[in-house]
């Protein structure tokens, strides 16, 4: 069977919908912490406290595990960035909402995005539909802001959104990771402060707030 299937409506499939959880938040912190070549489906299965046979029996291995765990933590990102955004916010606001809600999520699910940055873009490994998904979904999110920001003529003249989107997203991903590892005890209020005002200055766009700072 694939990993969609069986159906995950009622007890049986919320047991099962909780059992593949367990088996992506062990990935993905063994993962993190010894690489993807060093982690075995011994080891996912004994840090989710499952039987090995679960993992072969919800994912078919570990190439599949690691695929639809990919997918899973992306799309937990990207819903994330989505819903920072309010419908009546400016396309300012709604950019720096989405950028702080990148750091936020970093800073809550560190593993993961230091699995999702350090694997996807590994050339030797086919991940390239996470890349893509990356791209599309979460990086989407911050180009649609941008998007906004130049129908509004906002933006600096000739600006590509969708590369703009990138940069923003990437800065977002070191600036936040950068907080975690080496300065853990600096507010995150202070690294939202920071973001906004580089996103500013990249856009042409003002920062809520910026004038009060």
């Amino acid at each position: 069977m694939g990993p969609m299937s069986p159906s995950n409506e009622g007890p049986r499939g919320g047991r099962r919908e909780a059992t593949r959880h367990r088996l992506f938040e062990a990935a993905v912190n063994l993962i993190s912490e010894q690489g993807y070549g060093a982690t075995t489906v011994d080891e996912i299965a004994e840090r989710a406290g499952v039987a090995k046979g679960t993992v072969y029996y919800n994912f078919g291995g570990k190439s599949e595990l690691y695929t639809a765990l990919m997918e899973w933590g992306v799309t937990r990102l990207a819903d994330t960035l989505k819903g920072a955004v309010v419908p009546s916010a400016s396309p300012a606001e709604g950019l720096t909402a989405v950028l702080r809600a990148g750091v936020v999520f970093i800073g809550e699910h560190e593993a993961l995005a230091r699995l999702l940055m350090a694997e996807a873009w590994r050339t030797n490994r086919a991940w390239y539909a996470t890349v893509r998904q990356i791209r599309t979904e979460a990086i989407g999110v911050i180009s649609g802001q941008l998007e906004r920001l130049a129908a509004e003529g906002a933006l600096r003249p000739g600006l590509d959104t969708g590369l703009a989107g990138s940069a923003l997203f990437g800065m977002v991903v070191t600036v936040a990771l950068d907080w975690r590892t080496l300065q853990p005890q600096r507010p995150v209020e202070e690294i939202h402060a920071t973001l906004a005002h580089v996103a500013e200055g990249l856009v042409g766009a003002p920062a809520p707030g910026s004038n009060n700072a």
